[in-house]
């Protein structure tokens, strides 16, 4: 596989500027921070299908629903407006710009829409560059209605209208060899299509094809922490171009003495809610129309287990050794195959422009407290990306299963550079240089499962 030159992928742009979403303060940023990497040229071509790949998980923190409770959970749209004005001229009036997600089940891409302004967006884009088809595109087959986080009903959707690709990574999978297939849990109650779809040298994903299609796929993460990987940004965000969520493991069902990471300890509460929450999934999915049945059974077991937002569950801790797994894979089937869910014959031209003006950090990626932190991340290798955001945040790279195995993947390695290579370009002198040597970190708090697990021991951090 053709990968970018060495010198591209370990370079990384941190630009700082305010903490706030000033458009125009926030468009110069974003353009400074891509035009401080050493790109090629041909990055961006006259003609060329553009993807952007955004973070738009959830139209709002998931504890506090409303029209103001969106900023430091999706990706801002004067970013993602940033990086459309940085594009469009280099296209030369020809070509398109698709902005697409595929956010969370539960959530509703109309609100998100209302709430992001994101049509007025891309009216404004529109008028500026004629000739320039910008697109906005949910990417999800379906949408589900939830009560308290139980799902009752599902509304088909259109979903990407080029279809979806079927890429088999088999032996080239992270979960060969992995003793938890056969527990594996992904997006629904139905283990079963899960455990499918991973078993012994099967390891197959379906995706999108408008991403997997794209000559050029810019990913627009947000700066945050995240309950099962650590940290969500470049790497994670690729759960976002996914046509079926369910073949997306999460974690292992069971307690760590059983070779499970779904909760951190073997207790007596842990065996007994893996027990009755294991019945009441197998029920819900040979009988969907009981649903409703299990809104209040779930009331009572937050009373006897207690809330997800204050106990670990559902692989929610440092010790999930299953969802890493599925990022890198889903970065390999990037990087590695085309919409026809065959191996790419050229390399798809690659950055990642991340959205840390505000970051989130405690219980991300959905219900995290806002961080103020000014900055801008570019790069054109996600792995790069994701090391220098780490350490921003205050964390030890190496301490992150994520992307430690990242630097050590057996197949299909995307990877072609040492974490001691990475070198940040900054218009902060402290953080210039090798990223071993940066200084004047952020002070993020982790998720409440991670702590004490993943913050930097080498230093003392500042805000």
């Amino acid at each position: 596989m053709a990968l970018p030159e060495k010198s591209e992928t370990n370079s990384v742009a941190v630009m700082k500027g305010p903490s706030n979403y000033s458009a125009d303060g926030v468009v110069r940023l974003v353009n400074d921070a891509l035009n401080s990497l050493a790109l090629s040229d041909g990055t961006i071509c006259p003609g060329d299908r553009v993807v952007l790949k955004p973070n738009w998980v959830k139209e709002h923190d998931e504890r506090k629903p409303g029209p103001d409770q969106w900023e430091h959970v999706v990706t801002h749209p004067s970013v993602i407006e940033g990086v459309i004005r940085w594009v469009a001229p280099q296209l030369k009036g020809s070509g398109s710009i698709t902005i697409c997600d595929a956010p969370q089940t539960d959530s509703s891409f109309a609100t998100l829409r209302k709430y992001c302004q994101l049509d007025e967006m891309v009216a404004r884009c529109a008028t500026d560059f004629p000739g320039v088809e910008i697109a906005l595109l949910d990417l999800r087959p379906e949408e589900w209605h939830a009560v308290d986080g139980v799902t009752v009903s599902k509304t088909q959707l259109p979903g990407d209208p080029l279809g979806s690709t079927h890429v088999k990574l088999n032996e080239a999978s992270e979960f060969v060899g992995f003793h938890g297939c056969g527990q594996l849990y992904g997006a629904s109650y139905d283990m079963a299509e899960t455990n499918r779809k991973h078993a012994g040298t099967t390891h197959e994903y379906m995706l999108c094809r408008t991403p997997m299609d794209a000559d050029v796929f810019i990913n627009i993460p947000k700066l945050k922490t995240h309950k099962k990987v650590g940290l969500t940004c470049a790497l994670k965000n690729l759960v976002g171009i996914n046509a079926n969520k369910n073949w997306l493991p999460h974690h292992t069902e069971g307690t760590p003495d059983k070779g499970g990471d779904q909760f951190p300890a073997a207790t007596t509460k842990a065996k007994l809610e893996h027990s009755w929450m294991g019945s009441a999934k197998r029920v819900l999915k040979n009988s969907p129309l009981l649903s409703r049945l299990f809104v209040p059974l779930k009331k009572v077991g937050r009373l006897v287990f207690g809330d997800t937002q204050s106990v670990v569950r559902s692989g929610n801790w440092h010790g999930n050794d299953t969802c890493w797994r599925m990022v890198l894979d889903l970065n390999k089937c990037l990087f590695s195959f085309n919409g026809a869910g065959q191996r790419r014959s050229k390399p798809i031209r690659y950055l990642a422009v991340v959205d840390g003006i505000v970051g989130g950090e405690g219980n991300g990626p959905m219900a995290p407290d806002a961080r103020a932190c000014g900055v801008i991340i570019a790069g054109t290798h996600p792995l790069a990306v994701d090391c220098v955001a780490a350490t921003l945040m205050g964390f030890d790279p190496q301490r992150i299963r994520m992307l430690k195995n990242a630097f050590a993947m057996r197949e299909l390695n995307f990877a072609p550079f040492k974490l001691e290579d990475i070198e940040v370009v900054s218009n902060k002198p402290a953080w210039n240089g090798k990223l071993a040597a940066m200084e004047e970190t952020f002070d993020f708090k982790p998720h409440f499962g991670w702590t004490g697990a993943i913050e930097n021991q080498r230093r003392a951090l500042t805000a």
